[in-house]
């Protein structure tokens, strides 16, 4: 367990996971057509990528070195009735042979759906520390995004702590970001959402969250349906393993787009 979590969570305490997951409920979404087109210049610059199965045994060179977070949860759509109606999609003995790092799943809490992907969140956990594997708990909101205030991600991260996972994922909120780091246990890591429309947007809520007690983020949208996603992970890794500021983000960013960096 303990090596499994030093792969995904460097030295300096901080992690850069990107998240290609999307089409296992979106389909092949803009920017993610081709896979491995998408990621292949851009894992230099992750500490882990996020993915489903289909896509690491389809679209990822298997001399990869690049520690994997196996998304293990779905069934549901964009097109179907509610994103929250997810269940496990991948055994324990899958998730061994394709040599993850960590897993990952959604839960839905406060949705119709709650209690079920409570209890499959315990059961991975069951599993997968019976073999060492630890499981990042993404707190998701389906399509209501206006619940992404502090005292609801507050709780789904502490529920997602309490009930057994290693890692949470959860979204940025700009007032009282601090109180859900420190009210959840385990590490924290940032998603991302839908891409937002600068750059400096998105180096200010990474630093600020970062500031605020996150360890990192598990960003995707944002770096790779960007016009320059090289130049975009690469300031974003900045903020998070040299501390760089989001004005200084940005003037690598532009450095890197304009190829003198």
């Amino acid at each position: 367990m303990k090596n499994r979590l030093a792969q995904l969570i460097q030295k300096d305490g901080k992690a850069l996971f990107l998240p290609i997951d999307h089409g296992y409920f979106q389909g092949p979404t803009r920017k993610l057509e081709k896979p491995r087109e998408t990621i292949k210049p851009l894992l230099p610059y992750a500490d882990a990528i996020m993915l489903t199965r289909g896509v690491l045994r389809n679209c990822v060179d298997p001399a990869n070195t690049k520690p994997v977070i196996l998304r293990v949860s779905g069934g549901t759509s964009v097109v179907g009735e509610d994103l929250a109606n997810e269940e496990l999609t991948t055994s324990i003995t899958e998730i061994v042979r394709l040599n993850a790092s960590a897993v990952s799943m959604s839960v839905f809490i406060g949705s119709k759906y709650e209690h079920q992907s409570l209890i499959n969140l315990t059961k991975l956990v069951d599993e997968c520390e019976d073999y060492g594997v630890p499981v990042m708990a993404v707190t998701a909101v389906g399509r209501e995004l206006e619940k992404r205030e502090a005292r609801y991600l507050a709780l789904c991260c502490r529920i997602a702590a309490e009930l057994g996972a290693r890692v949470v994922k959860t979204y940025y909120c700009p007032e009282k970001f601090h109180k859900v780091v420190e009210g959840c246990p385990v590490p924290v890591v940032i998603a991302g959402g839908p891409k937002v429309d600068s750059e400096l947007e998105v180096f200010e809520f990474v630093y600020d969250g970062i500031q605020k007690g996150a360890i990192g983020v598990n960003l995707g949208r944002n770096i790779w349906q960007s016009e320059y996603p090289i130049a975009m992970i690469r300031a974003i890794r900045a903020i998070i393993h040299e501390n760089y500021t989001p004005k200084e983000a940005q003037d690598l960013f532009e450095q890197v787009k304009a190829g003198k960096a």
